[in-house]
């Protein structure tokens, strides 16, 4: 089969795609025919070694996956050959298989297209773990989105959404908040053009917003957890600006605030019980027809590396996938 390698640490133009041996399932595993696989912002930190979990060389990145069931293992008792799933892990996705343990899967739903269902996972789980689970979102408040054009941005307005809250959705054009407003942003911000501080205000009576999704980092986490209202919370969710913000800590002080840090992976493993219901709610919210991913671009192995630029250089609305 053939599969993306990371031999080298470095940036996406280091990637080869090459032959390698059909792989086997071990005890407890099953191997899966990768039909399409999400990309992710820690795609393109892993292979630079930068990312908090290491893998060892050489490997192939992609973190989630949809697929059918080519093998099984012995002790694979919830899943059979020819069953659609879709998967979560470290690495390994960008290949014609991989093979992971059972527990790293779950059924595919009935109707939902491959492309959809290979790139659900990691931002839908981070979002609806990061405003049900971290943020106790009620009702009626008002989420401030970050980012909001992107595969978190735009999970996070359409969970929001969901849930009830009122969202402000910030990018940085207005083709991508067009976008936004699309998947259920009620006001939006370009803050390339705007103050963002400003514009919160307005929007707020100058009361502050109760959550802040913050994926980018940079320079606007400050002005936005400068506009968190009273007992408001602010969801670490990642850098994907490149710039980890240094927040003054007398803010969270006067204002009664949260400084929340998320890190969904880490959730699946310690609190598999909460994870399960997390995602048993998410497939229903898409069978209602309440969440609606977008998935922008189809690459195929050997474009990979095009892909990850794409992300890096922050040209996705959406999702893209790999399509082995």
């Amino acid at each position: 089969m053939r599969a993306v390698l990371c031999k080298q640490f470095g940036l996406p133009e280091t990637l080869v795609v090459e032959a390698v041996p059909a792989l086997l399932p071990a005890a407890g595993e099953v191997v899966v025919r990768v039909k399409a696989a999400g990309v992710n912002f820690p795609d393109s930190l892993i292979i630079q070694n930068k990312y908090q979990i290491k893998a060892p060389l050489p490997f192939s990145p992609g973190g989630e996956f949809a697929g059918v069931i080519s093998a099984v293992g012995e002790d694979v008792a919830r899943f059979a050959v020819g069953q659609a799933v879709i998967g979560f892990t470290g690495w390994g996705a960008f290949a014609e298989e991989i093979a992971v343990t059972q527990d790293r899967l779950i059924p595919m739903p009935e109707g939902m297209p491959f492309d959809i269902a290979g790139s659900f996972l990691m931002t839908y789980g981070t979002c609806y773990h990061a405003l049900k689970d971290r943020a106790q979102l009620a009702p009626g408040e008002t989420v401030l989105v970050l980012g909001a054009a992107g595969g978190i941005g735009i999970a996070a307005v359409e969970i929001a959404k969901a849930l009830g809250a009122r969202v402000i959705a910030a990018a940085s054009s207005a083709d991508k908040l067009r976008t936004c407003i699309a998947h259920g942003a009620d006001e939006a911000i370009d803050y390339q053009t705007e103050d963002l501080r400003e514009r919160i205000n307005a929007l707020t009576g100058k009361q502050g917003v109760n959550v802040v999704v913050d994926p980018v980092g940079g320079s606007f986490s400050e002005p936005a957890f400068r506009s968190v209202g009273w007992r408001g919370r602010f969801l670490v969710v990642g850098f994907a600006g490149g710039e980890i913000p240094k927040i003054p800590l007398n803010l969270p002080l006067v204002k009664g605030s949260s400084i929340v840090g998320v890190f969904w992976g880490d959730f699946l493993r310690r609190e598999p019980e909460g994870s399960e219901r997390d995602l048993e709610d998410l497939v229903a919210l898409y069978r209602a027809g309440k969440i609606k991913p977008l998935v922008s671009g189809r690459y195929s192995l050997d474009k990979t590396s095009d892909a990850l630029y794409a992300l890096i250089q922050r040209k996705v609305q959406g999702k893209i996938i790999i399509v082995p």
